[in-house]
């Protein structure tokens, strides 16, 4: 036989007879065109214009069956062996008629079929829609047949369509060499120079057999190499090794497997392809990979190789895998047909024992039987009254359970079942008012290998084997008579049934194989009986077995357990780390943040915040946590501390900050004579005058030097400095003790710096993530004498991950593009999405003709859809959200396709699933780039923010396409994430792209960014009372939490182990009840004005009252005063003004909820029931003064009954209650840029317009002076005496030269600080701060004018100035 080499592109493919490979066009004729009439046959015809000769591809007409034809089939005889790669099909023409699924058997012979299996073991193929369009479906594997049979499945039934259908075949002609083997023959090729070395095999084999068990190839070598092709338990097994050694300990053999159910008596075909250690494995549609063992490359055989057994003198065949026993076609060993030279007697081939070999495949013929259905079942004749029964049949199967057979006995006398049950046989004998008799044999016989069952019967013994094992049988000898009945049933039950010898079971029905049916030791001759009439069917396909192993290939990733039934398969991922269908999806996150975004609230192997903010933190120890003494340091010799983290790297932890959305890092310096940033006080400006003149005068020596350099400062990440210390804002030069006004000293902005000796401490957390972590501290102010400090740094805390929060919006119609996504039979995605806009599609990505292609769009307001087209057709599956999702709001998107299913989901609803029949496959072979932002190059864009896009669980780095040209901007979008002014006090900012608004509802506050005070004047008797809730918390409610606390919030409605309130008051009478929060039980909560002027607040939860005392002060002084008190569990802490919090605890023997809260009361508690003594007390006359911002937890009753967002709020007054914010709290407010601060955006607003008009004045007063003076020089002047002549203005020109550089020169000096020599002391100079107001710069430069001038008198004098960036 020749073999042709081609070159095609740079592709180098091999042919010959038993392998094409289809490059260019290469074999794809057409096949059915050119055939006679007489080829097509069918089941029946519709009539004579609907026969099946009319079913050629664009006929005038086509094939439809009788409508009376239950099992319709069309049949095409080709005439001789094809290689077929594709099928096409259309409806008949100009009509409704059109099939659009079917299934195409094929075979060398038209009374035995193999079904067509595509990946995934579906055999049903997706076909037309409409009369005239051609479905063309492409083989996954080719296959080599003369029959081919059409079964139509599903077909139009709208406007009286029905079964029409036109076909072509396409594929080319094949040449078969064809040997049979009958287990005790084998054929010896040898090799040329009785010896192959070789680096790369090309080895082809197609063979087909009903044993499970045979060897194909073998061929070995004195060095260890080894290659074995054998059949054990219907897989192919391949052993290959390229060499081993003992000595060196190397074993170079590797096996792989392949194939499954093949001793099913079809041609099966096998390829395997080595190029130095890479072998692939082909067997049908699916192929292995594998690298060899060792360092050698090629393979070394010696003398010969064995084909289809090993037959020598002393050896009938090895001795663990027994000759093969079918039929071998076609059989390439690099090219050497082994088959065509045997046949010719060729030299190199010899046959042992001279045995006479047949090259043509005597086919055994079997008339399998495909039980598939619902309602599949088999009724066949029997004899009838016999006292003895018989009955033996094969099958095989996935399913757990399913009738095998039922009989009912003649005479009344019960009836024998025989079931599959657990992958046992089950045997049941019913007995006319007798108890049943029931026993069971065999194990695991739903394996999908053929089993055999052989049951006997007769009065009182019933002997069942399985497998014809011979020798344990299983027998029972219960009493029991047996007439057999004249029907038997297989595989199930008809729906219709006679009365007499009706068949009734409560098993599944059967689905499965069977053949080699034999009753009553006649076997059972399928064709004739149905000829005859004498059997029933439905739902059964006659010669074929459609069986499928679905678990071959694993379905099923990461090493997932495959288990099957006749129609589906499900994947067990214990163990694995993965769960879903297929075992895909993680059961870890992939981050702390992702764990915080599931749900993960509660404790884990993860770092939960501890004040419950439900946050996943990642913490980050180092050796300064402890502590460090530092004393001996000065300004220009510092003590220079380096932090050292543990268990990572500097780089590791600069990529944590990095990457992770918000960080924080507690900073202390505790200090005792030790100045910190070395921050200006308050001073007098007449005082500082008079001294700086006294030194002029005294010393005659001025020295200027602007020097503001902390003693002590922090370095980061970046190796920057930074002289902001913790609890304050970045880049200020302050303290948190500042930001708070509870420094020591007011004139300073951090306690250190008031240099007292006595210890305080500068504290806070520094959270800049940008200047994080630190890195080292530099400590200069300790080398005095009695200085001393102490530091301390806190652990690298951070949450949130960056990856998950890779943000960009969609400003504009547009798309960004990313690599073509290729995740083979399983995808999965997820992203967070928020808009105002729809529709949009969010992702696609497809092939070239969009025949394969996957989508996810927001459809509708509510609708989330999921569009794929993946190898049947355009489907979707779509989520129907209760709420809208374009709220602005972000809403997290989960979509997921495999060969089970495709389903999606949003946020924390339920999925929307599409489940796939149980035979599907999924095709996903894209050749576009992914497509985030539109369909299609800007179809449907999608307008809004997308954030941490995955696709098969790899982030796709969306801030690396920003274009802001284009409309694609970094982060969700500019405002909210770095508002200028935030919202305040709690209120939530409402993203709107290009600008923002602050969202107050759940706050006390009003105004742009929360930030005016909601508040009320009470007058003498006048009350409020805000009704929390109408009806007492039920005891299922309450039982629900205890159980699960966790969800409290909605069980209960309300969170009730924690509190949080808030208010600010003021007020000159005394005592009074600030806040009063009753219960429907005896607990409360109140904050009592006592007669002193201090706070208290009691607590009653359960049985005990507990007091804590807020403040000592008298706070009945007129002016405004903040409350804050913050409950979490059994922890109290409370803060009055910006004094430090106070922090209480309750015991564990007491009771840390709050029950069923009913009413919240501010100026007099007017409770119906017994109030708490201390209460009453306190509780007459009542507050009198202004109370304003008032909340608890989400209420805020000042804010419900002035700015009422529902028609009936819940608020009761009594008295005058007017609006004031006479008891607002000033608020401390962060740096607000003047860009943006509107009163100074006013002021320079009319500065400008004044300027201009000062201007247009001006110029119109020098123009009108130009002309004038024109006018008066063209007349003379008398000159009172000759030094009249020169101007009178220039004495004063001249003495006035220096004075305005000086003017000049102070106001660049003005708001910075200067150094005055004193000649003779010990210092050298003097540190002073200069600060000047607007309104005072004038007068200093009048002062400084006078200074500059006496000092001009002095002989020696020198100023210098040097500008800092404070």
């Amino acid at each position: 036989m020749r073999v042709v080499e081609r070159q095609q592109g740079s592709v180098l493919t091999r042919t010959s007879p038993l392998q094409y490979v289809f490059l260019g066009g290469e074999c794809v004729d057409p096949l059915t065109s050119g055939l006679y009439a007489s080829s097509f046959l069918a089941s029946s015809r519709y009539n004579f214009l609907y026969s099946a000769n009319f079913a050629k591809l664009y006929g005038s007409s086509g094939w439809s069956p009788s409508p009376r034809d239950k099992q319709p089939w069309l049949q095409v005889d080709l005439g001789r062996k094809y290689r077929l790669v594709a099928i096409a099909t259309q409806g008949t023409f100009n009509s409704y008629d059109w099939v659009s699924k079917y299934t195409l058997l094929y075979g060398d012979r038209p009374d035995s079929w193999t079904p067509y299996i595509m990946k995934g073991g579906n055999s049903t193929l997706p076909a037309n829609w409409n009369y005239y369009q051609v479905r063309r479906n492409v083989f996954h594997y080719a296959f080599t047949a003369k029959h081919i049979r059409l079964l139509p499945l599903e077909w139009n039934t709208e406007n009286g369509g029905k079964i029409g259908v036109r076909l072509e075949l396409y594929g080319c002609s094949y040449d078969s060499y064809v040997l049979q083997y009958n287990g005790d023959d084998a054929v010896v090729y040898t090799y040329p120079g009785k010896r192959l070395r070789t680096l790369h095999d090309h080895i082809a084999i197609n063979f087909k057999t009903l044993e499970q068990d045979g060897l194909l190839l073998h061929s070995e070598g004195i060095q260890g190499d080894l290659l074995t092709l054998e059949l054990k338990k219907g897989r192919l097994y391949l052993h290959i090794s390229l060499g081993s050694s003992v000595i060196h300990k190397v074993d170079g053999r590797i096996t792989l497997t392949a194939g499954s159910l093949l001793d099913n008596l079809h041609w099966h075909y096998v390829t395997i392809k080595r190029y130095g250690r890479q072998v692939n494995f082909t067997v049908d549609s699916q192929t292995v990979t594998a690298v060899c063992k060792g360092e050698f490359t090629h393979l070394d055989l010696d003398n010969q190789m064995y084909v289809g057994g090993v037959i020598e003198p002393n050896l009938p065949h090895l001795p663990t895998i027994p000759n093969f026993r079918g039929c071998l076609e076609n059989v390439f060993i690099n090219g050497i047909n082994v088959i065509d030279k045997a046949k010719r007697e060729d030299p190199d081939v010899r046959i042992p024992r001279k045995k006479k070999m047949h090259f043509a495949c005597r086919d055994i013929l079997l008339r399998p039987m495909t039980f598939a259905g619902p309602n599949n079942f088999l009724q066949v004749p029997g004899f009838f009254s016999k006292p003895k029964m018989f009955v033996k049949f094969k099958f095989r199967s996935w399913d757990y359970t399913g009738l095998l057979m039922f009989t009912r006995f003649a005479d009344n006398l019960g009836a024998l079942e025989l079931g599959l049950s657990e992958g046992q046989i089950n045997v049941t004998i019913f007995q006319t008012g007798k108890k049943k008799i029931q026993f069971g044999a065999g194990y695991r016989l739903n394996d999908g290998y053929w089993h055999t069952v052989d049951l006997a019967a007769r009065d009182n013994l019933l002997t069942l084997t399985i497998d014809e094992e011979e020798g344990s049988p299983l027998k029972i000898t219960n009493p029991f008579s047996i007439r057999t009945g004249d029907r038997y049933f297989f595989g199930g039950c008809p729906k219709t049934n006679n009365t007499l010898f009706k068949c009734e079971t409560k098993l599944n029905r059967f689905h499965g194989c069977m053949q080699h049916i034999f009753i009553d030791n006649e076997q059972l001759d399928i064709d004739i009986t149905l000829q005859r009439k004498w059997a029933r069917y439905e739902e059964l396909l006659i010669g074929t077995c459609g069986i499928a192993d679905r678990c071959t290939p694993n379905p099923c990733e990461h090493e997932g357990r495959c288990i099957q039934s006749w129609d589906d398969f499900i994947c067990i991922c214990e163990n694995t780390g993965y769960k879903g269908e297929v075992c895909h999806m993680s059961v870890y996150k992939e981050s702390c943040e992702a764990y915080r975004l599931s749900g993960k609230y509660w404790s884990g192997n993860y770092t939960i915040d501890p004040d419950l903010t439900y946050k996943a933190w990642t913490v980050i120890m180092h050796d300064r946590v402890e502590g460090t003494r530092v004393s001996g340091s000065s300004i220009d010799k510092p003590y220079i501390a380096d932090v050292n983290y543990w268990n990572a790297s500097w780089d590791e932890v600069s990529a944590l900050a990095n990457t992770s959305m918000y960080c924080e890092q507690w900073i202390d310096y505790s200090c005792y004579k030790s100045r910190l940033l070395n921050t200006p006080g308050e001073w007098d400006q007449s005082i500082f005058l008079k001294s700086i003149l006294k030194t002029l005068v005294t010393h005659m020596h001025i020295y200027l030097k602007l020097d503001g350099r902390p003693f002590s400062y922090w370095i980061g990440r970046n190796n920057e400095s930074h002289y902001y210390w913790g609890g304050t804002f970045r880049e200020v030069q302050k303290c948190g003790c500042a930001i708070n006004q509870t420094c020591v000293d007011p004139k300073f902005q951090c306690n250190c710096d008031a240099d007292y000796r006595q210890w305080y401490s500068d504290k806070g957390y520094l959270d800049f993530r940008d200047h994080l972590p630190v890195r080292r501290l530099v400590i200069g102010d300790t080398n005095r004498t009695g200085s001393e400090a102490h530091f301390t740094v806190g652990p690298l805390r951070c949450h949130g991950d960056r990856n998950i929060w890779n943000t960009i919006a969609f400003t504009k119609p547009t798309y960004i593009t990313f690599p073509t996504f290729r995740p083979g039979s399983t995808a999965d995605i997820s992203f967070h999405f928020k808009t105002y806009r729809a529709p949009g599609v969010f992702l696609e990505n497809s092939d070239d003709q969009l025949r394969n292609f996957i989508r996810i769009e927001l459809n509708t307001t509510h609708n989330l859809v999921f569009v794929f087209m993946v190898g049947d057709g355009i489907l979707n599956v779509t989520l129907r959200s209760p709420v809208p999702l374009n709220d602005n709001e972000w809403h997290f998107v989960q979509a997921e396709i495999n060969a089970k299913l495709a389903r999606i989901k949003v946020d924390y609803q339920p999925w929307a699933v599409r489940r796939f029949p149980g035979q599907t496959f999924v095709t996903m072979k894209f050749t576009h780039p992914v497509l985030v932002g539109a369909a299609n190059r800007t179809l449907r864009p999608f307008l809004g923010c997308l954030r941490g896009l995955r696709m098969n669980g790899v982030p796709l780095d969306l801030e690396g396409k920003v274009n802001e040209e284009q409309g694609i901007r970094r982060n969700c979008t500019g405002q909210c994430l770095n508002a200028t002014i935030p919202c305040r006090n709690s209120g939530q900012c409402i993203e709107g792209y290009a600008a923002y608004t602050c969202d107050c509802n759940n706050t006390a506050f009003d105004g742009f960014y929360c930030h005016k005070d909601i508040g009320a004047h009470f007058e003498v008797g006048s009350w409020l009372r805000y009704n929390i809730r109408k009806k007492p918390i039920s005891d299922e409610a309450v039982w629900a939490n205890w159980i699960d606390p966790h969800y409290d919030n909605f069980s209960l409605g309300y969170n009730d182990t924690s509190d949080d309130i808030e208010f600010s008051f003021s007020t000159v009478h005394k005592p009074a009840v600030l806040l009063y929060i009753s219960s429907f039980v005896q607990d409360y909560i109140a904050v009592i004005l006592k007669v002193d002027g201090s706070v208290d607040l009691r607590y009653k939860l359960g049985l005990i009252t507990h007091t804590y005392q807020l403040t000592h002060r008298n706070l009945a002084d007129g002016y405004p005063h903040y409350v804050n008190i913050t409950r979490h569990n059994r922890t109290v802490k409370t803060q009055v003004d910006y004094m430090e919090p106070i922090v209480e605890k309750i015991t564990l023997v007491e009771d840390a909820r709050f029950d069923s809260p009913k009413s919240m009361f501010l100026g007099r508690v007017m409770e119906v029931g017994d109030i708490d003594y201390e209460i009453q007390r306190h509780n007459a006359p009542g507050f009198i003064g202004c109370i304003s911002g008032v909340r608890y937890n989400v209420y805020a009753p000042l804010k419900a009954l002035f700015r009422p967002n529902e028609t009936d709020p819940p608020v009761t007054t009594q008295g005058f209650v007017s609006e004031s914010n006479c008891g607002a709290f000033p608020p401390v407010l962060g740096y607000v840029p003047w860009e943006v601060d509107p009163w100074f955006t006013g002021i320079v607003i009319v500065i400008l317009a004044l300027l201009l008009l000062l201007g247009g004045l001006y110029a119109i007063y020098v123009y009108a002076y130009q002309q004038k003076g024109s006018y008066h020089t063209n007349e003379p002047k008398n000159l009172e005496s000759p030094s009249s002549s020169r101007p009178l203005t220039e004495t004063l020109r001249r003495e006035k030269k220096y004075l305005p550089e000086i003017e000049e020169e102070f106001r660049i000096l003005t708001g910075h600080h200067f150094a005055v020599p004193v000649v003779g002391s010990s210092t050298g100079h003097a540190e002073i701060w200069v600060t000047f107001s607007y309104g005072q710069t004038q007068l200093v430069q009048n002062r400084w004018n006078r200074w500059v001038a006496a000092a001009s008198v002095a002989s020696e004098i020198s100023a210098t100035a040097t500008y800092s960036d404070l």
